[in-house]
């Protein structure tokens, strides 16, 4: 015979813990339960003969310590025992307690509460009074036909913890259709929710099914209402004593699960006499609920279902005696973690147990901090390896930036978010790059990124694949990147060739950005290529040839041109025949006449017509005269030895000798000249 049992079969956290409480307190105190602490007889009962008694009301209770049932009470009770010094202990399952809080929070904001639930249920009874008792309570999708909602109203929904979820989402299937201003809060207990989805799927497997359980209890009927849908043979038993085991066959497949009232040796003597397992003899009901309740540790790394997603907060179902909340602060570190897209109801999920109790019995639970030591560890390993990792920006800080790699905060220098100065921060805000760690101290939790190693090792790396196909006397084409007082860098994709100043023009360059700016295209001829420094030289004067080849033929000794003036010496001027292509015109060849300042007689610009008078091509010069034009046309209107007054007379020679004579020299007849 062939037992499948359900593994969430039995004691739910809330249950366990009230029962718990009681036994612990056999002999210690007089205690009695208000109303019966769990729906089942053997408890009931095991309690009652070890003096501890359930009572209806509290009109008698003197000395009594009264213990509070997982189902919960309004606050009216609680207010009855502050009032009337009555010592109890509260033992209202914290889903439950979730469920009171949800309710009062949005009634004394103006909401109408609706209770999904049995209105006789004390559980429901309880919720009811955080609303004063002005709450509509639905059983099933026909009773909400029946009701009539204010549209104008806000609504919320909770829900009984026990109560069965198809039928759950009928009912807000009908509610919706008559509500829009809706709050809904899914309150079913996971526990409940896993045992009914486990019934589900065992009853369609067996040949019998066995539901374990107080057939008063809520839970326990569900339970058989779902196994019954599934398989005719399905038994409600308190007690396994109440089925004739003789009437199976040996080759039955039996299903197995319980309520969550059920306690654990009901279920252990179920499965030792449908599978013959055996159990552990002598064992006591208290020894069996002592091993069932398997303790946590602070610190302690657990896997689990996330079983709810609920107002920022999951809730994780790992098999312990309770469920864990991950409130929204221990999600993550990252402030932009949309939850609702990264989990999802079902997915496995690994905590961090923060604490075992939050007093109000759930266990709280952070995969912020498992976020983080992982994170750490990959920290680590990326800067020992000096691996890469990619994490986003969050936010600018004084000096640099925050990134959140991994679940870590790292430090992300200015000077290390790119390789180039950036003036705008804000561009980096919410974006991923990839990172090196460039210093990392797990003990002074001081860990810092590197973006610019990255890029400066990409940068290498193009470099030396463009290098690779640049030679010496290539014409390349490429944009002016930088400028500085020596030169200009050119983008020659993947990496930046040099021109220097004295390569821009043939000409005198005073300044680069005569000649270029930053943005413009430009043809270059390279002069040198040093692959192991990966630097590349360039010539942008010789990208449309030497202006000094055949310049003989183009500019002739003896030839007269028209000139434009560039710049000054003390020595002359420069004249410029063709772009970067100068010629001196020295100060004594700018005119017949004395000249003390170049200024005195030239002006930057001046179109004025020369005669060439040498090229040393080798030393790259031109010389240039003016005053040779000039004589030549005074020789042209005066011939040479013309006579004046029956003498020989030449003109320039006169000029000159005129020139140099003083201002106080006298002539042959004693006057002055």
């Amino acid at each position: 015979m062939e037992v499948l049992v359900a593994k969430s079969a039995g004691f739910c956290f809330g249950v366990k813990n009230a029962v718990k409480t009681a036994y612990s307190n056999v002999n210690k105190n007089k205690v009695v339960t208000f109303g019966p602490i769990i729906h089942n007889k053997y408890v009931i009962n095991d309690l009652e003969n070890k003096g501890i008694k359930s009572v209806e009301n509290l009109n008698n209770i003197k000395d009594e310590t009264v213990l509070i049932r997982s189902h919960g009470i309004g606050p009216e009770i609680y207010n009855y025992m502050n009032k009337n010094n009555i010592n109890y202990i509260d033992c209202t399952c914290p889903y439950v307690k979730k469920i009171h809080k949800y309710v009062k929070d949005k009634f004394e904001l103006n909401y109408k509460i609706i209770i999904i639930g049995d209105k006789n249920h004390p559980e429901i009874i309880g919720i009811n009074g955080y609303c004063n008792n002005t709450a509509i309570i639905i059983k099933t999708p026909e009773e909400v036909t029946e009701i009539d909602f204010n549209k104008n109203e806000k609504y919320i929904i909770v829900v009984q913890t026990t109560f069965r979820k198809a039928i759950f989402d009928k009912i807000i299937e009908e509610i919706n259709k008559k509500v829009s201003n809706l709050e809904i809060y899914n309150t079913i207990c996971n526990a409940t929710s896993t045992r009914q989805q486990e019934t589900e799927k065992i009853s369609k497997l067996v040949d019998v099914m066995i539901v374990l359980g107080d057939k008063k209890s809520s839970n326990t009927s569900k339970l058989y209402e779902i196994s019954k849908k599934n398989c005719e043979k399905t038994f409600l038993l308190e007690s396994i004593n109440e089925l004739q085991l003789n009437n199976f066959n040996t080759n039955d497949k039996i299903g197995i699960t319980a309520g969550a009232s059920t306690p654990p040796d009901i279920i252990k003597e179920a499965i030792y006499k449908m599978s013959n397992i055996d159990t552990k003899d002598n064992q006591t009901f208290e020894q069996m609920l002592d091993e069932s309740l398997i303790t946590l540790h602070t610190g302690s790394i657990v896997k689990g279902t996330i079983a709810q997603i609920l107002n920022g907060e999951i809730l994780v179902s790992f098999g312990y005696k309770s469920d864990g909340i991950i409130n929204h602060n221990q999600i993550s570190n990252d402030p932009n973690f949309d939850i609702n897209k990264e989990y999802k109801v079902g997915n496995e999920i690994e905590a961090y147990v923060l604490r075992v109790n939050d007093g109000e019995g759930n266990v709280l639970l952070s995969t912020k901090k498992i976020e983080y030591k992982k994170g750490l560890d990959s920290l680590e390993e990326a800067f020992n390896n000096k691996t890469t990792v990619r994490g986003k920006i969050t936010e600018a800080i004084k000096g640099g930036f925050i990134s959140n790699i991994n679940g870590v905060r790292v430090f992300i220098p200015s000077s290390h978010i790119s390789n180039k100065f950036e003036s705008d921060t804000e561009k980096f805000i919410g974006k991923e790059f990839d990172f090196k760690i460039i210093e990392f101290d797990k003990y002074k939790k001081k860990i810092v990124g590197s973006r610019k190693v990255i890029l400066k090792e990409k940068e290498l790396e193009d470099k030396s694949k463009a290098i690779e196909n640049i030679s010496i006397g290539d014409k390349l084409n490429g944009n002016v990147s930088n400028i500085t007082d020596f030169g200009a860098f050119v983008d020659l994709g993947g990496i930046e060739g040099l021109i220097h100043i004295s390569e821009l023009s043939w000409g005198k360059v005073k300044k680069v950005t005569d000649v270029v700016n930053i943005g413009d295209n430009v043809d270059v001829v390279v002069l040198d290529v040093d692959k192991d420094n990966l630097k590349v030289k360039l010539s942008l004067k010789q990208a449309n040839g030497n202006l000094w080849d055949n310049i003989e033929d183009r500019y002739p000794i003896g030839s007269d041109i028209d000139v434009k003036i560039v710049r000054f010496a003390t020595f002359g001027a420069f004249a410029e025949l063709e772009p970067g292509l100068d010629g001196l015109l020295h100060i004594s060849q700018i005119s017949r006449s004395h000249v003390k300042k170049v200024e005195d007689v030239l002006k930057i610009g001046d179109v004025i017509k020369v005669r060439i008078t040498d090229i040393d091509k080798d030393n790259k010069k031109i010389s240039l005269s003016k005053k040779a034009l000039e004589d030549s046309m005074v020789t042209e209107v005066h011939e040479p030895n013309a006579e004046i007054n029956g003498n020989h007379f030449d003109e320039t020679i006169a000029e000159d000798v005129i020139d140099e004579v003083p201002n106080n020299s006298l002539d042959p007849k004693g006057q002055k000249i």
